[in-house]
């Protein structure tokens, strides 16, 4: 598979999904283009899905979110006869590169879980009506929504076929989702998991797979009544939305620049240095300044490149191991900029600005690179950039003066939002998760906000790994980043996934972790994806050849 992965949509041009909005109740249909892989080499026959599909769906419900706030209830459905979506492509999934298939299933992940979010953050709902066979990736896609609605048919069934068929597991928090979302019984998902056929009709509702069941032929109006009860239990919204307008980006080989964001990547030191350009106007008086503004508004500019530059690198840099990020700026504009949301928390579009940098700094923690934040004079690691600190696997800050270097000495300065605003998977702060074993610390920070806090108050405080002046910056920076790219890539991401969700489980942590441990390793093994295995034979007619011994 060659060719940059670009995860900007254009929603007058989408082959794959399609919106109809009727009031509070939004209706999305998938129609998949059989024709509109992401690669060659396969189709996408039946409503399956690549990363392709993914990427038009998450930017569907980013839309949904900022650009039709009026809206309360999303039905998801099929456009397709007799099929609402037969999951991951296998074509596409036996001829991709590993890598490939482990980000694949990462950011489906987390569409799904920013769909799923959508109730809590944004009031917002969403039903799944599914009539057809709904197998695999399809049923993780109707297990994402809140409300599962099956046609009691002879063609219609949800069904996790990938352990018989294809010797691999749901990839999309599937087997999580089952046991702790919908919560069925460890025997009876035993049971369904091992159907390549799935499970129909009252049988799937009364084992919890779905919610109601009804016949075909009053199934339409049993969606539609359902989407405008829930709707009604919502509450109307008269708020009118903004348009997310194109990104300004510019690709170059040594790197691409976006309005507040650039990267830049030293491929020699398989890094890429990620620079964040803090607002270089005041903030908006009020929160209709800032609508007006819109998508230019710096909040709602930086987190959105911010996004798109990670998943770039994810994506087309894979050989990029380490991450640098860096800030330049005005920290005393960064917290006034994010001031004026916190101190608007009623008002939907601070709610969803706010709602997007939470969803970007998550990205942040789930990326599977070694992270660094170097923090320079001139930096302003402030308020909602701070978090990058915490979310970085180390920190390194210049201390005192340095020679020749005119710029405002680095600080770093806290705000209300890093108590609470941006939690991680886990459902702690980075704060807490940092300070898991002395929590009254966290206390002690609060106490600091709004200070520029210096270098060395930093470092005793336990914001940053180290502190260094002019003599020794250069070199210990330089040690960092050499020793780093010199380990496995391997260990380092068994290592640092370990590391950096400390504290308690919550389904989102358990559904990464899983996907960490179990893609990594399930999908590189023989009886998958060996010549004989069940991902390269399926569609043959021949069952894949196992080794049959327990590992």
């Amino acid at each position: 598979m060659n060719g940059r992965i670009d995860f900007q949509v254009d929603p007058e041009n989408m082959r794959h999904w399609r919106v109809d909005i009727d009031g509070p109740v939004a209706t999305l249909w998938m129609d998949v283009d059989e024709q509109g892989g992401l690669f060659e080499g396969y189709e996408l026959k039946l409503n399956s899905y690549d990363l392709g599909v993914d990427i038009e769906l998450a930017d569907v419900i980013q839309r949904m979110r900022f650009e039709h706030p009026e809206v309360r209830v999303v039905v998801m459905r099929s456009a397709r006869e007799k099929v609402f979506c037969a999951g991951a492509n296998i074509r596409m999934l036996g001829g991709a590169s590993h890598a490939h298939k482990v980000n694949f299933c990462k950011f489906t992940n987390e569409t799904r879980n920013t769909l799923e979010a959508a109730l809590r953050d944004s009031n917002q709902n969403y039903i799944c009506a599914v009539r057809g066979s709904c197998a695999g990736g399809g049923y993780e896609l109707a297990l994402a929504c809140n409300h599962i609605m099956l046609t009691d048919d002879s063609t219609s069934a949800v069904a996790l076929p990938e352990v018989p068929l294809l010797a691999v597991l749901p990839g999309t928090g599937g087997l999580t989702r089952v046991t702790d979302k919908r919560k069925v019984r460890r025997d009876r998902a035993d049971v369904f998991c091992s159907l390549e056929e799935g499970i129909r009709g009252r049988r799937a509702a009364e084992w919890g797979l779905v919610d109601e069941v009804f016949p075909n032929a009053s199934f339409d109006e049993r969606v539609s009544e359902r989407a405008l009860a829930m709707a009604s239990e919502a509450g109307g919204a008269d708020e009118k939305g903004i348009s997310l307008t194109p990104l300004q980006r510019t690709f170059a080989e040594g790197g691409i620049s976006y309005s507040t964001v650039s990267v830049a990547m030293d491929r020699p030191g398989r890094r890429a240095v990620v620079t964040i350009s803090g607002p270089d106007q005041e903030e908006p008086a009020t929160m209709a300044d800032f609508t007006a503004l819109g998508a230019s508004a710096w909040m709602l500019r930086c987190a959105r490149e911010l996004d798109d530059a990670i998943l770039h690198l994810r994506a087309n840099e894979d050989e990029l191991g380490l991450i640098e990020f860096q800030t330049v700026g005005s920290p005393e504009r960064v917290i006034a900029h994010e001031a004026l949301l916190l101190e608007n928390p009623d008002h939907w579009l601070a709610r969803e600005v706010l709602g997007l940098w939470k969803r970007v700094l998550k990205r942040v923690d789930m990326t599977s690179r070694s992270l660094a934040a170097i923090v320079e004079h001139g930096s302003c690691f402030a308020g909602v950039l701070a978090e990058l600190l915490w979310a970085t696997d180390r920190s390194y800050m210049m201390l005192d003066e340095f020679e020749d270097d005119d710029r405002a000495s680095a600080g770093v300065v806290l705000s209300p939002a890093n108590f609470g605003q941006y939690p991680m998977g886990n459902d702690l702060t980075r704060l807490q998760t940092r300070f898991l074993g002395t929590p009254e610390q966290t206390d002690v920070l609060r106490q600091r906000v709004g200070e520029k806090l210096a270098a060395d108050d930093a470092e005793a405080l336990g914001l940053v790994t180290f502190a260094y002046d002019d003599i020794d910056w250069e070199d210990e920076v330089r040690l960092f980043r050499e020793e780093r790219i010199s380990f496995s890539p391997d260990a380092m991401t068994g290592m640092e996934a370990n590391l950096r969700f400390a504290g308690p489980e919550t389904m989102e942590t358990r559904i990464f972790g899983r996907l960490t441990a179990w893609q990594n390793w399930i999908f590189q093994r023989p009886n998958a994806v060996g010549p004989e295995g069940a991902l390269q034979r399926y569609g043959t007619g021949l069952r894949g050849q196992y080794n049959m011994q327990r590992v």
